[in-house]
């Protein structure tokens, strides 16, 4: 009868417990303390010793933002724990190249290859899928550099498979050659012919292999970490074409989605996301890193597949502005290409915004012989400052402003002509090329299918030990809190600690919560008790 008693005792208190938990609405706070707060050093001094304190970093210093940089990419390395998300780039650097006329306009890397290494300047393309290099060579452009009139330190390369101790064949039978039905023994190696256009019959021959792609990885500003990676290159022996008058003479790196492209074969061996991003500045010169998401705030546009495969970057354009005038025509396809110099519209698309152009732009339309462009004008200094900007607009008001759609040529009496560098097309969808991505970020992420980008100055990544932190003006806070029209929802670990606050009633409530607990575990031993001598 007396353990009735105590499991009716029992089940009341719980109810009431359970009903004053609800009355008081409980809440529980923790105080954030930053690391290189006051209060975070005054607890280091009282549990170490004052010597401890002189080791603390001075806000806003140089030593603070490093020290806080150094922890995170700690964080990142443990959080990650793979490889996969490092940023890598060819081991001579990030840096793209560029050399106008002389190299057909296109943007190059140097990039190793090979055991011992062999050095060789690539042009970047995002519209095909193919790393080649000139190799024991049938029919190559010159591999000399004074050839072309541009400034090297070195001439260029050719390969040879029989020099490298890494390289090895690829057979007809391997999954990557897709050229395996012209072969008569599916152990014979793989055959390639790549056909870059039918106009002028721009050609690259030879057979693929296998060998070692020399990197960088970006790390703190002590070391770049070296590392080799298993890529499948053409060994080019028949060159055709454009080839011989300028246009990559050393070899082209295709950086498009297909599985024979480096940054698919550097994602499938685990070392990057299947991303990268190509840069390219104002100055003739640019960067390109493998692994690159880009920023969380960058712009973006998935990409199309066509015939439902994703064999390309192409995008869709939903409709496109001169100035302040938006035109009406329904949008269109556009491949991203970054071995286009030039930008192409379909010839409807092209018309209607020459035309709108050529009625905003402030200067005398002039026409030459043999000009590349057709809308050309005459202008003073100040007449380039009122040039109208070409904008195209993507799905979910995704915006790209071209930074600046002319080339200018410096003419005569005080005057400058610059050229509209857009080019009619009578296919069914555009080209952005590399003058619209000048003053980009272009990141080409792959994995998530879509292409994004951001304004940047094009920083080579080889070359980031010489960024310069300086402490912000009187001790301020770098990153002042947003208006009430900015976005306010992100933080980052150097905001200032907050504490949740509670009311004064609260207070009071949950001082009662240890009288509670303690009846509690008092009925619980009694009923214990209890239940033990009823069983004897």
């Amino acid at each position: 009868m007396e353990c009735d008693r105590v499991v009716v005792l029992v089940v009341v208190v719980v109810l009431l417990c359970c009903q004053f938990e609800a009355s008081i609405g409980l809440t529980f706070s923790s105080k954030l303390i930053h690391r290189f707060s006051d209060e975070a050093k005054s607890i280091s001094i009282s549990r170490k010793g004052n010597a401890s304190g002189d080791l603390w970093p001075k806000r806003y210093s140089f030593e603070y933002f490093q020290l806080l940089l150094g922890n995170d990419l700690k964080r990142q390395r443990m959080k990650l724990g793979s490889q996969k998300n490092q940023l890598l780039f060819p081991s001579q650097g990030s840096q793209a190249l560029f050399f106008g006329n002389e190299l057909d306009w296109l943007h190059y890397t140097w990039i190793d290859i090979g055991t011992p290494n062999v050095s060789f300047l690539v042009a970047l393309d995002a519209g095909s899928d193919l790393l080649w290099v000139p190799c024991d060579c049938i029919q190559c452009a010159p591999l000399s550099a004074s050839y072309y009139n541009i400034s090297l330190d070195r001439d260029l390369s050719e390969y040879s498979p029989s020099l490298s101790s890494t390289s090895r064949h690829l057979s007809c039978d391997h999954q990557l050659c897709e050229w395996g039905s012209n072969c008569k023994n599916p152990k014979d190696p793989c055959p390639y012919i790549f056909n870059y256009d039918d106009f002028e019959n721009t050609t690259s021959a030879g057979f693929l292999v296998e060998d070692k792609l020399h990197l960088a990885s970006v790390g703190d500003h002590t070391a770049r970490k070296m590392l080799q990676a298993s890529v499948v290159l053409g060994c080019g022996r028949k060159q055709g074409g454009s080839f011989f008058d300028g246009a990559a003479p050393d070899g082209v790196m295709g950086l498009g989605p297909g599985d024979i492209s480096v940054p698919s074969l550097l994602a499938k061996a685990g070392l990057i996301q299947n991303c990268f991003s190509l840069c390219f500045d104002e100055n003739d010169s640019g960067r390109i890193l493998f692994g690159d998401r880009g920023h969380a705030s960058q712009q973006s546009t998935p990409f199309l597949p066509i015939q439902g495969t994703y064999v390309a970057y192409f995008v869709g354009v939903e409709s496109y502005c001169v100035g302040n005038s938006c035109l009406k025509r329904s949008g269109f396809k556009a491949l991203v290409d970054s071995g286009s110099s030039f930008t192409y519209l379909p010839s409807e698309v092209y018309n209607e915004l020459v035309s709108e152009f050529d009625k905003q732009v402030n200067a005398k339309r002039i026409s030459f012989q043999d000009g590349l462009w057709d809308y050309c004008y005459n202008a003073s200094s100040q007449e380039l400052h009122d040039i109208p900007a070409i904008q195209l607009k993507f799905p979910r008001n995704q915006n790209f402003v071209v930074h600046n759609p002319t080339y200018s040529i410096p003419h005569h009496q005080g005057f400058t002509m610059f050229c509209l560098s857009l080019q009619p097309t009578d296919g069914s969808y555009g080209i952005i090329g590399q003058n619209f991505m000048i003053g980009y970020r272009m990141v080409f992420d792959i994995e998530n299918l879509k292409l994004g980008w951001s304004n940047s100055s094009c920083q080579d990544t080889s070359d980031s030990a010489d960024v310069h932190l300086a402490p912000p003006p009187d001790n301020k806070s770098p990153n002042p809190l947003p208006t009430n029209e900015q976005q306010s929802i992100p933080r980052t670990p150097s905001v200032a600690p907050a504490v949740a606050g509670r009311t004064s009633s609260e207070s009071s409530a949950a001082s009662l919560v240890i009288p509670f607990l303690h009846l509690m575990i008092s009925l619980l031993l009694l009923l214990v008790k209890c239940m033990f001598i009823s069983t004897l």
